[in-house]
């Protein structure tokens, strides 16, 4: 029970939300009572360093024949790890919220609290079955709020297009524990069978656009800070944490699924180093940082999988809630080019201690890439926001929410997990930070380095979409077709089209009978 109680410091405020607005909808303390259950819930997470590991399983479902393995949750050093990321961000959207007239408005409240309660739940997941139960219930808050949020039918299309292809890699998830189990072996995390590795990397990849390469989220889509923001990564966290809890055993597969992960890491890289903004780029840097995830779980470091995943979230998280033009915070926010870096003592220092191989050079500057642009973002924030004109509180609660995902960020280098205190890859780290630096340094002297407009970015991305936009197309005209044919034999003519294929059955049975 320990597992779900930081989960309920989310889950009730949420619920008394909900109350409050269908009762007293002008209540004014709405605010304190969502920023009081995350704190707690933040603070909560720390109490299963006391006992860990330890696990939650809930009784088996009946008949166990059809139902052999139970709903089952596991606290250890990465769960814990992914867990403490999530409550963090969840609990500084609220306070970084407090000076965003969106607010006002307790529906996206209710929202990053039901989201985070769920990733919480979803990282500690032990087996398939509980992860696909948890990634069930955040792809349809995201689709709800996709289609709620979405002003126009092509927006539409990209999320239904965005949930089935999530609903695909959690049929690959299923998929994995279906091999394993038929061959008389279920599994859970901490013990992933060959057979079942390739898979749920498939799976991973596909609910973050990675295998194959895509854009699954709208990067022009009304919801940006805030909600939007929890609402993009802690279903990415929720996802890359099944890579942090088991050693992926190689296979035939795994150097083709390296292959696309370079890939997608070097494009993820490259467009968001070169996006006019954080928000814009906010897909790329998605993308980029799950295929180095993905990397590192293919190299053997499953570890450093997860130390990327706590960075998409803690980094990423503090540079796309900024959005103050604060010159003091926009330096803090350098701390998260170091949480990128891999060196000794930082968060992502186990992130290259397996085994890269053939993929090293291109790991390298994918991750160059990523931190690079980190750091032109961080320097070049585009919000207009002023505390000059905030109250009080509000001044003290907006840097607050920054700063703690910034310590976080240290906190996880030093302690609580198999990643703290780690020297890392004294090769690898020392060449991607410099490479770093250096296109930081080039990008002020060389053009094709330089930010592009938004359109550029746009453009590019359509070539990819525009391939899956023709596979639509395709899905389309067979649903045409289908309806077509439909309306024939149930319009007037539909007794006439049944005698005749009835017709030609008998004709040829009666010809195969001779």
């Amino acid at each position: 029970m320990l597992i779900l109680i930081p989960c309920l410091f989310l889950f009730v405020p949420a619920l008394a939300l909900v109350i409050l607005r269908a009762t007293q909808p002008n209540a004014r303390y709405g605010w304190l009572v969502a920023t009081g259950g995350a704190a707690l819930g933040f603070f909560g997470v720390f109490a299963w360093l006391a006992v860990m590991p330890f696990d939650w399983i809930l009784p088996a479902w009946q008949p166990l024949a059809v139902f052999p393995t139970p709903i089952s949750f596991r606290a250890d050093g990465v769960s814990w790890a992914l867990a403490t990321s999530i409550f963090a961000l969840i609990l500084s959207i609220l306070l970084t919220g407090a000076i965003r007239r969106v607010s006002v408005h307790s529906f996206s409240w209710i929202g990053a609290l039901a989201l985070g309660g769920f990733g919480a739940l979803a990282v500690a997941a032990n087996n398939p079955v509980t992860l696909v139960l948890m990634w069930s219930s955040l792809d349809l808050a995201e689709l709800l709020a996709q289609l709620s949020s979405a002003q126009s039918a092509r927006n539409n299309e990209r999320a239904v297009i965005s949930f089935a292809t999530r609903i695909a890699g959690s049929a690959f998830l299923l998929w994995s524990y279906i091999t394993s189990f038929s061959n008389g072996s279920g599994y859970t995390f901490q013990s992933i069978p060959s057979s079942a590795g390739a898979y749920l990397v498939i799976a991973v990849g596909l609910r973050l656009g990675v295998f194959p390469l895509h854009l699954p989220y709208d990067a022009g889509s009304a919801l940006r800070r805030g909600f939007g923001t929890a609402l993009r990564l802690v279903g990415a966290v929720a996802s890359l944490g099944a890579l942090g809890r088991g050693l992926i055993v190689p296979s035939g597969a795994t150097p083709f699924l390296a292959f696309f992960a370079s890939v997608a890491a070097l494009y993820g890289g490259w467009m968001w180093l070169r996006s006019p903004d954080e928000l814009t780029g906010r897909p790329y840097w998605m993308i980029g940082i799950a295929a180095l995830s993905v990397l590192s779980a293919l190299s053997g470091s499953p570890t450093g999988a997860a130390a990327w995943a706590c960075a998409l979230i803690l980094a990423g998280g503090a540079l796309f809630l900024s959005s103050v033009q604060d010159a003091r915070l926009n330096r803090a926010l350098l701390g998260g080019a170091w949480s990128l870096s891999s060196l000794p003592f930082s968060l992502t220092a186990s992130a290259w201690t397996g085994s890269l191989g053939f993929f090293f050079p291109f790991a390298l500057a994918a991750q160059a890439l990523m931190t690079a642009g980190f750091v032109r973002h961080a320097l070049r924030p585009s919000g207009d926001d002023s505390l000059a004109d905030q109250p009080a509180w509000a001044r003290g609660a907006y840097p607050a929410g920054i700063v703690l995902l910034l310590i976080v960020q240290l906190l996880l280098g030093f302690l609580g997990w198999d990643s703290a205190l780690q020297i890392g890859n004294l090769i690898f780290a020392p060449a991607a930070s410099l490479l770093a630096l250096g296109l930081v340094w080039g990008s002020r002297r060389f053009r094709v380095l330089n930010p592009a407009r938004a359109h550029w970015v746009s453009a590019a991305g359509s070539g990819i979409n525009g391939m899956y936009q023709g596979l639509w197309s395709m899905y389309r005209g067979l649903a045409r077709l289908g309806l077509a044919v439909t309306d024939a034999l149930e319009g007037e003519g539909g007794i006439m089209w049944t005698l005749l294929f009835m017709a030609l059955f008998i004709s040829i049975i009666a010809g195969g009978i001779q």
